[in-house]
């Protein structure tokens, strides 16, 4: 089974300087007896500053031989303040310069892959000039990542990536194999969805967030799973929908606890487990069923 854990769900021992890199790894490794595991930016980075400036070399490769003296595989880096997209020409170039320095963190990390969000804020409308520029900037990347063999895509995370369609019309456009999505499962902006003259239950939202993540499904190369979604009632099923649409990557807990963190996501991992194997049975009596 394919799983492991990204490195928010430590933010809070984190800041309080509980855990770093190297903690993480170890605890990733010895705690939770994983050879996958994903990294979030803000463990290896210099964040004084608006762009977060990446680790010097000797850092990285520091890192790089912990992860292989464990034999574990860095299965996505998570990337903040590197998106593509801002309407300041100036704001873009210094991005998309930062972006460069992750993609060549990653080459020497050999990560599998790379998260780089297509914008940060915003009004949520994709205009033409902003899916133009951010298309081109993805195939761009995804040149460099085949030669790397790595990918890179953009979350569902921030701004209109938040919304399914615009996920869509980016992917159609980027239209690239070393191109991928990492679906944090259910998280989407469903304000302005009309369900006529009755408010929306919890039974509408769980329905538009496993619609959302099937409209995506086809681009999918990894994903993040929150509490909410272990804890739900439709987990098996929403973890079904995507293995339905033919996922066969790795499932990463992402869960920052705010007491006893790695209990909690301990816990998480565990159910998580619990729910990828169900849902993996009732494909395998799906299959034989329909034999």
């Amino acid at each position: 089974m394919k799983l492991s854990i990204g490195g928010f769900s430590f933010n809070n021992m984190r800041l309080e300087g509980k855990m770093d890199i190297f903690s993480y790894i170890d605890t990733v490794h010895a705690r939770y007896q994983l050879h996958a595991i994903d990294f979030w930016n803000a463990f290896f980075a210099d964040i004084s500053r608006p762009l977060w400036r990446v680790a010097d070399d000797d850092l990285l490769r520091r890192i790089r031989d912990a992860l292989k003296e464990r034999e574990m595989t860095l299965v996505n880096i998570a990337v903040d303040s590197a998106h593509l997209w801002d309407p300041d020409p100036e704001v873009r170039e210094a991005l998309h310069q930062n972006a460069l320095s992750y993609l060549r963190a990653a080459e020497i990390l050999e990560a599998k892959s790379v998260r780089l969000d297509a914008v940060l804020h915003g009004d949520g409308k994709l205009s033409d000039e902003a899916l133009a520029y951010i298309a081109a900037r993805y195939r761009e990347y995804a040149d460099r990542a085949a030669d790397g063999g790595y990918w890179v895509g953009p979350e569902n995370h921030t701004g209109l990536a938040l919304q399914p369609a615009s996920l869509v019309r980016i992917s159609e456009a980027v239209d690239h194999p070393h191109y991928g999505i990492l679906l944090h499962l259910g998280r989407w902006q469903t304000r302005g969805v009309s369900f006529g003259h009755r408010k929306p239950s919890a039974e509408d939202a769980a329905q538009l967030a496993m619609e959302a993540d099937r409209q995506v499904s086809r681009w999918v190369r990894h994903t993040h799973v929150d509490n909410r979604l272990i804890e739900a009632e439709n987990a098996v099923e929403r973890i079904s929908s995507l293995l339905q649409a033919g996922y066969d990557g790795y499932w990463a807990i992402e869960h920052n606890a705010d007491n006893d963190p790695l209990s909690a996501v301990g816990g998480a991992l565990n159910k998580l487990r619990h729910h990828v194997a169900a849902a993996c049975q009732n494909e395998n009596n799906s299959e034989h069923t329909s034999d």
